[in-house]
């Protein structure tokens, strides 16, 4: 099959083979470690985020997947970037409904909108990245279908956002319809643009004491005290 109609299940852009045992553990101790992270209190937390990460960047170094199974390629951007249309429109419709709401809440300028929200959009490609590159890819392994492994990855990027009850509904529609968007489109981009317009659109439109600044974990249940532990998810 031609690269531009990437399969369903993914199996033209087949990651090399790799023992399940491994594969589980690589999955399962990357997965604690954010966990952890997530329910952790300063600052003890900061040290902790960068043993994580480091955790993430050495097993996707020593079981590197290939750029072409990790979505990280040029092939099928222009026809899968209907996502990141689609992604406006709705974040379109959310402005409105929260400028009747009187909920919206935007920076003044766009030089500040950057600022604001830039490290954010960095860290939203970075979700996407654990969620398609890391965990999917892993999940692919290990589960007898593309399908399962996708609502697999999905439940669990949704359980790290617990206990925000906004962002773990969330999370689990966008998880699921991003990883079977992946599988088809085998792109990365498009889905890394459109979550951070997601986040973003979140962040300007509900109200921070409703979804607590997008706080997950600790961060969520400590909102509004002094000693605010790091969060994974706030702009």
């Amino acid at each position: 099959m031609a690269e531009s109609n990437a399969s369903f299940s993914g199996e033209d852009d087949a990651a090399p083979p790799r023992k399940k045992t491994r594969v589980f553990v690589e999955l399962a101790v990357a997965y604690a470690m954010i966990l952890i992270v997530c329910w952790t209190p300063r600052p003890c937390q900061r040290l902790l985020w960068w043993v994580a990460a480091a955790s993430v960047l050495l097993f996707t170094t020593i079981s590197f997947d290939g750029l072409r199974a990790m979505g990280l390629r040029k092939t099928n951007f222009l026809r899968s970037l209907w996502v990141v249309g689609a992604a406006l429109l709705l974040a379109a419709a959310a402005v409105l409904v929260a400028a009747k709401l009187h909920t919206l809440h935007v920076p003044g300028t766009l030089v500040v909108f950057i600022k604001t929200y830039f490290a954010y959009a960095v860290w939203a490609a970075v979700q996407q990245f654990l969620l398609q590159c890391f965990f999917l890819l892993r999940l692919l392994r290990l589960l007898p279908s593309a399908k399962l492994a996708a609502l697999a990855a999905a439940l669990i990027f949704a359980l790290a956002h617990l206990p925000n009850p906004i962002l773990t509904v969330i999370t689990l529609i966008w998880g699921l319809a991003a990883c079977l968007l992946f599988l088809r489109y085998r792109n990365l981009y498009p889905l890394a643009i459109a979550h951070a317009i997601f986040g973003i659109t979140i962040a300007i439109t509900v109200p921070g004491p409703v979804d607590h600044n997008m706080r997950v974990g600790l961060g969520y249940l400590t909102y509004g005290h002094s000693n605010k532990p790091l969060t994974l998810s706030k702009p």
